[in-house]
C-alpha cells in the first residue's frame, strides 16, 4: 500500500511497463562473497522498504539483479531453485512478491542460463565422475589425454572467466533444467525473465526452451542481453520479446558529451527501423554500464538524456540511484563493478538532499510517458538537426509530441506548422495562427503537443 493507504492491481502488459532496475546484492549491502554469510539473512525487507519510493517514481515494476544462490556476485549461480542467503528464503521472496504486487508493481528475475559457478554442484558432480558421469554433457569438457583421475578436465567458459563455467545448450538436460526453473519462479509470482548473456547462447536452445516456458505463461516479459549485433534477428530466432538496446544507450551520452546530435539521429532512426519487428528493452543506465550522471560531461544534460530514453519507443528502465543523479564510475579491473553497485540506505528518508530535484524531474517525465501509453510503440521523425540542437517528433498511428533538445551555448528558436502547448521543459513556446514558435534556451529542452 502507499503511504496514504491507497493500494493498486497489477495491470497493463508487463512489456509496457516502465521498470526500476535494482541490483539486490549490492544494495541491501550483502556480503561480497556467499560463504562469509553463515545463515540466512532476511534482507528482502530492506529492499520492500523501498517500494513505495518505486511506485511514488511512476515506474510500474522491479527489474532485480541476481537473487539465487552464488558464490560472490550473483551471477556465478551456484543453486538456480534456492534464494541467496544474503538475500533471504523463499518465503521472503514471495512475501516480497506479495509487498510489490498490492503497489502494482510487476517483478522481473535475472536468470543466469549461459554459465554457472565453479561451486555449482551440478558441475562438481560431472567432474567428480568423469567422462561417463550422468552430468559430464551439461558441459564442454575436455579430458586428460590420458585418463588421468586426479587431474580435473579443461572446461568452456564465459569470456575467458574461469569461475563462470559455459553451459553445453546442445544437451537436452540443460534446456529441460532452464526451462523448469523458469517456470518455478513465474509460477511463485515472478512476471519475467532477463537473459543473462543471451547474445552467447545459441539461438536454437532459446527456441528449445522459450516455447514451453511460454505455453504456461504466455504473458511473461522475456528479453534477452544482448551488446550489439543483429537485435531483430536474434529477436526473431530466439523467440524473445526483445533484448537491450545498447546501440541507444551509447549514442544518447556520447551525442550530448560530443555535441553532436547526428549521432543521436542516426541512432534514433536506426531504433525506429527495429520497432518495425519489436520493442527494444531501453535505458542509459544499468548494473553494467558507468552511471549516466558520471558519464555525462555536463550534468545540464540528465534531462535530455532522460527526455529521449521516455519519448521514444521502449521498454525503458531507470537504474536505481539514477533517479538521484549518483554517481558510479564501471572499471574493468576486479571489484570494478563495485561503484555502480553501492549499498543504498536503509530508507529513501536517509538519502542525501541534493538529488531529490532530478527524483522529481523523473516523476514528470515518467508520468507523461504513462499518461501517453502509445510511447512504448512510437517511432521518431527528425524535423530539424544541427550539431548541438534538434527537433523530433514522436509518434505512434494518430498520436504525437514533440522534443526539441539542445546543447548549445546560445538559444536556438524553431516553427512548426502545428497548434502545440508545452508539456514538459524549459522553453518559451509563442503560437502564431495555425504556427508555434518554440525558443528553447541554452542547454535546455522541452516536450510539446
Amino acid at each position: 500500500m502507499f503511504s496514504d493507504g491507497r493500494s493498486l492491481q497489477v495491470s497493463g502488459a508487463p512489456e509496457q511497463a516502465i521498470w526500476w532496475h535494482v541490483y539486490p546484492l549490492g544494495f541491501v549491502g550483502a556480503e561480497q562473497e556467499g560463504r562469509a554469510c553463515s545463515g540466512v539473512a532476511h534482507r528482502f525487507g530492506r529492499l520492500a522498504a523501498w517500494l513505495d519510493y518505486a511506485a511514488d517514481l511512476g515506474v510500474s515494476g522491479l527489474l532485480l539483479g541476481p537473487i539465487f544462490a552464488s558464490a560472490t556476485h550473483g551471477y556465478d549461480t551456484i543453486d538456480h531453485f534456492q534464494i541467496d542467503r544474503r538475500l533471504g528464503d523463499e518465503a521472503d521472496f514471495e512475501a516480497f512478491i506479495s509487498a510489490a504486487q498490492q503497489r502494482g508493481l510487476r517483478v522481473i528475475l535475472d536468470g543466469v542460463f549461459n554459465h554457472v559457478g565453479r561451486d555449482c554442484p551440478i558441475f562438481q558432480r560431472a567432474v567428480a565422475g568423469g567422462p561417463g558421469s550422468r552430468e559430464a554433457s551439461w558441459f564442454r569438457l575436455t579430458w586428460p589425454p590420458d585418463g588421468a583421475a586426479d587431474r580435473e578436465p579443461d572446461y568452456a567458459t564465459f569470456e575467458g572467466h574461469r569461475q563462470l563455467v559455459a553451459l553445453n545448450h546442445d544437451e537436452p538436460a540443460v534446456a529441460e533444467y532452464v526451462t523448469g526453473v523458469m517456470n518455478y519462479w513465474l509460477e511463485r509470482g515472478a512476471d519475467g525473465w532477463r537473459l543473462d548473456a543471451a547474445y552467447a547462447v545459441p539461438r536454437p536452445f532459446w527456441r528449445r526452451v522459450l516455447p514451453q516456458v511460454r505455453a504456461r505463461h504466455p504473458d511473461a516479459y522475456i528479453f534477452g542481453e544482448v551488446i550489439h549485433g543483429d537485435y531483430a534477428g536474434i529477436v526473431r530466432d530466439a523467440g524473445m520479446s526483445a533484448v537491450t538496446q545498447y546501440e541507444l544507450w551509447k549514442a544518447i551520452w556520447s551525442a550530448l558529451n560530443d555535441r553532436n546530435l547526428f549521432e543521436l539521429a542516426w541512432a534514433l532512426n536506426r531504433h525506429a527501423a527495429m520497432l518495425e519487428a519489436f520493442v527494444p528493452q531501453t535505458f542509459v543506465g544499468n548494473h553494467d554500464v558507468t552511471r549516466i550522471a558520471s558519464q555525462l560531461r555536463d550534468e545540464r544534460h540528465l534531462a535530455h538524456a532522460l527526455v529521449v530514453l521516455m519519448t521514444c519507443g521502449g521498454t525503458p528502465s531507470i537504474y536505481a540511484g539514477d533517479e538521484q543523479a549518483f554517481r558510479g564510475i564501471k572499471e574493468h579491473r576486479a571489484g570494478g563493478d563495485d561503484a555502480v553497485r553501492p549499498a543504498f540506505p536503509a530508507t529513501p528518508a536517509h538519502l542525501a538532499p541534493f538529488g531529490w530535484p532530478v527524483y522529481r524531474l523523473h516523476q514528470d517525465v515518467i508520468g507523461l510517458r504513462r499518461s501517453n501509453p502509445w510511447l512504448h510503440r512510437a517511432k521518431t521523425r527528425i524535423t530539424a538537426l544541427r550539431n548541438t540542437d534538434m527537433l523530433f517528433e514522436a509518434f505512434h498511428e494518430e498520436s504525437r509530441l514533440w522534443v526539441a533538445l539542445s546543447v548549445s551555448d546560445a538559444p536556438v528558436t524553431h516553427a512548426i506548422d502545428a497548434r502545440l502547448d508545452k508539456l514538459a521543459g524549459n522553453l518559451a513556446v509563442d503560437r502564431k495562427g495555425a504556427m508555434t514558435e518554440i525558443t528553447v534556451p541554452a542547454h535546455g529542452w522541452g516536450i510539446l503537443a
